[in-house]
């Protein structure tokens, strides 16, 4: 009697069912947006999204222009840290101070609680 093998999720698939999962609880309303991590292998970004419009309110990420001078290269703490402050100011500019933590299915570590510390720094509630 042979056995069926154990097939694995890839690391991204396991990351795409926890996120799933996340996001039956977490939702972002006009009162109290979701924050929104991506991080891939080169860059980070975050969004503040109103669910129930389907709308971005804000971005930031290691793309941008404007944060690309502050950095030295887009996949590390240090521009996490960058990105955070960045759309913490954006998001207060847009006269939303509290926000949902939506951490994309990652493990709260490295480059996204650095993004969460620095966005909590510069004025974000979460």
């Amino acid at each position: 009697m042979a056995t069926e093998p154990v097939r694995k999720l890839s690391r991204n698939a396991h990351r795409q069912r926890v996120h799933l999962r996340v996001r039956t609880r977490v939702t972002g309303t006009p009162e109290r947006p979701r924050l929104c991590v991506y991080r891939s292998n080169g860059h980070i970004y975050a969004q503040v999204i109103d669910d129930r419009s389907g709308r971005t309110l804000v971005s930031a990420s290691s793309l941008d222009k404007d944060t690309r001078k502050d950095m030295k290269g887009g996949s590390n703490v240090a521009a996490a840290k960058v990105i955070g402050k960045k759309i913490a100011e954006r998001t207060r500019a847009a006269g939303i101070e509290q926000v949902v933590f939506d951490r994309g299915g990652y493990m709260y570590h490295g480059r996204v609680e650095a993004l969460a510390a620095a966005a909590r720094e510069a004025g974000l509630k979460f």
